[in-house]
């Protein structure tokens, strides 16, 4: 009897072994490297943590550039790797492409939609998120000036810069707001130089809160906003700890949850293809108050953005989408 539940166990904890075995994790980056500080690390964090809480490990790729990308996620794929994240809209064509070669391979893209039936597509409601962070911006300048640094000139960007417009002028309908991209390619996303200079110039037009949707460049953006003593508004992951005091807030969209989940649910046997939406009402993005910037942030600015928020998720407050229709009310 003894030997029988010895065996019992013994097989019990193969087929255990066996399960987690299925689970093979690899995670391909944007372009704008794995420690951006901004979206890549974001998504570092969710493989990272799921890693920590399994003792599964997982494998990552840093694309240099846009032709890696799909080199990387087919040999992940022909390795047996599998959930397999992709994290940027550039890997949209690759996804599609792979994706089909290697049916039985689960794929998960995040800021883009490939419709297939082993893809499923994260996407987040950045305008919400953005709207919340510029109307705190326009709380909080003091020169009726404000702006904008985005990284590569993409709707997804726009998207980003109207929601932002949007909070700013609920809180001062006459408020100006500069916007500047960094660039038309990949290489905009890791370009922290460029990112300071165009800071710098809305600067010295009076800009005295800018917010950064710009990867890695968007550091050389809270740079230059720290040595002139102005705000900034970090990215995707809280960056209010870089430069206490001078990050007003950031505006986080939970790329690391969209990871995590992927290899959670997979794991679990419970992944689904098709298209995920985070925005306000499931904490998809939000505007970080931590120790570092609660000092920042007046009581009427914490009421104005909870108020907001409450508002979003009843659907009374509507933010506009810039992909919807390629423009930004005024």
């Amino acid at each position: 009897m003894k030997k029988s539940l010895i065996t019992l166990f013994a097989m019990a904890a193969m087929s255990a072994s066996a399960l987690a075995a299925d689970i093979k994790p690899a995670l391909v980056y944007g372009t704008g490297g794995k420690f951006d500080k901004s979206f890549n690390e974001a998504a570092f964090h969710g493989a990272e943590k799921f890693e920590k809480e399994t003792g599964i490990k997982f494998r990552d790729f840093e694309p240099t550039s846009d032709t890696q990308g799909e080199q990387a996620i087919r040999n992940f794929a022909s390795k047996g790797f599998s959930p397999i994240v992709a994290v940027s809209f550039a890997w949209s064509s690759a996804m599609e492409k792979v994706s089909a070669e290697f049916p039985d391979t689960k794929f998960v893209i995040v800021d883009s939609v490939v419709d297939k039936p082993n893809v499923r597509s994260v996407v987040f409601k950045e305008e919400e998120g953005s709207y919340l962070v510029g109307l705190l911006a326009g709380m909080a300048s003091k020169t009726g000036k404000v702006g904008f640094v985005g990284g590569m000139d993409i709707p997804l960007i726009r998207k980003f810069e109207c929601g932002y417009e949007q909070g700013a002028r609920a809180a001062n309908p006459k408020i100006e707001v500069f916007q500047n991209m960094v660039g038309t390619t990949g290489a905009a996303w890791n370009d922290p130089v460029r990112g300071g200079e165009l800071a710098k110039n809305q600067i010295d037009q009076g800009s005295d809160v800018i917010y950064a949707a710009a990867g890695a460049s968007g550091m050389g953006v809270l740079q230059t906003a720290a040595d002139s003593k102005k705000f900034s508004i970090g990215v995707d992951s809280n960056q209010n700890h870089l430069h206490p005091g001078s990050v007003l807030t950031s505006m986080v969209k939970r790329v690391d949850l969209a990871v995590y989940n992927a290899y959670a649910d997979a794991k679990g046997g419970k992944f689904t293809a098709g298209v995920q939406t985070l925005g306000v009402k499931d904490d998809g993005v939000m505007a970080a108050i931590d120790d570092n910037n609660k000092a920042l942030i007046t009581p009427e600015m914490k009421k104005a953005i909870d108020k907001a928020k409450a508002d979003m998720i009843a659907g009374t407050l509507k933010v506009h989408d810039y992909m919807a229709d390629n423009s930004c009310p005024k």
